[in-house]
């Protein structure tokens, strides 16, 4: 049993490491520096604050890497519930991760964008906001596409937690409520564009993934497994 717990806490450590980088990336950084609607003040932000926008990309880093070790933290945890399912938990996150890095080299673009030393006309610094902002779009996209896959992991994933006897099954139930959040923050996004952020819909789904993954990461990582888990788990 001392292994199994060291094991759960090993996979709620790397799950708060993938959470605080998530937030870091995901949320902190864009909202102080992202003005979605003032591409001149964006700008300016980032060459004021570039040592912030580089922290966000070291935190997009720090993430993927560490979502690759999470998984496969987990498979080791749950592989004896299902190993099929724990297979598919596996597949679904290493499907995600070169997607994300490849749609991060567009913050590098940004990054590279913001850094030249060449003095632009106002018609040609109107041009290097339009460049940035599109980049910021297309990154947003692209974050938009990953979502998909951030979704669909937590449900095996959840399934394990549910059906295992080391972890409370409530948990699983949050874990694929999470999953469902996710894919609603998609579709949402995708099919209403212009309504679907003005809605109250975006707050539960963003309360189901924080429920299902916030709830799951701080449980492995103070009460690891449950004690009166079978001995066979």
């Amino acid at each position: 049993m001392s292994s199994i717990k060291k094991d759960a806490r090993i996979a709620g450590l790397l799950y708060l490491i993938t959470v605080i980088s998530g937030i870091i990336s995901l949320a902190y950084v864009p909202s102080k520096l992202i003005a979605w609607d003032n591409a001149t003040e964006t700008y300016n932000r980032i060459v004021a604050y570039k040592s912030l926008f580089k922290i966000s990309i070291l935190s997009d880093l720090v993430l993927y890497t560490t979502f690759i070790f999470l998984a496969l933290a987990l498979y080791k945890l749950l592989r004896k519930t299902n190993e099929n399912i724990a297979r598919t938990m596996v597949i679904l996150v290493l499907l995600s991760v070169p997607i994300s890095f490849i749609n991060l080299i567009k913050k590098f673009d940004i990054l590279s964008l913001v850094s030249t030393s060449e003095v632009f006309s106002p018609q040609a610094l109107t041009t290097q906001y339009s460049k940035m902002m599109t980049l910021f779009e297309s990154h947003n996209n692209g974050i938009l596409v990953v979502e998909i896959f951030w979704g669909l992991w937590l449900f095996p994933f959840g399934y394990l937690v549910y059906k295992s006897w080391i972890i409370p099954k409530i948990m699983g139930v949050f874990l694929m409520m999470a999953c469902f959040g996710y894919l609603i923050d998609f579709f949402g996004y995708f099919l209403f564009p212009d309504d679907f952020g003005e809605t109250i819909i975006p707050i539960l789904a963003s309360s189901s993934q924080a429920l299902g993954e916030i709830g799951i990461c701080i449980w492995l990582l103070i009460f690891g497994v449950k004690k009166n888990s079978p001995s066979g788990i």
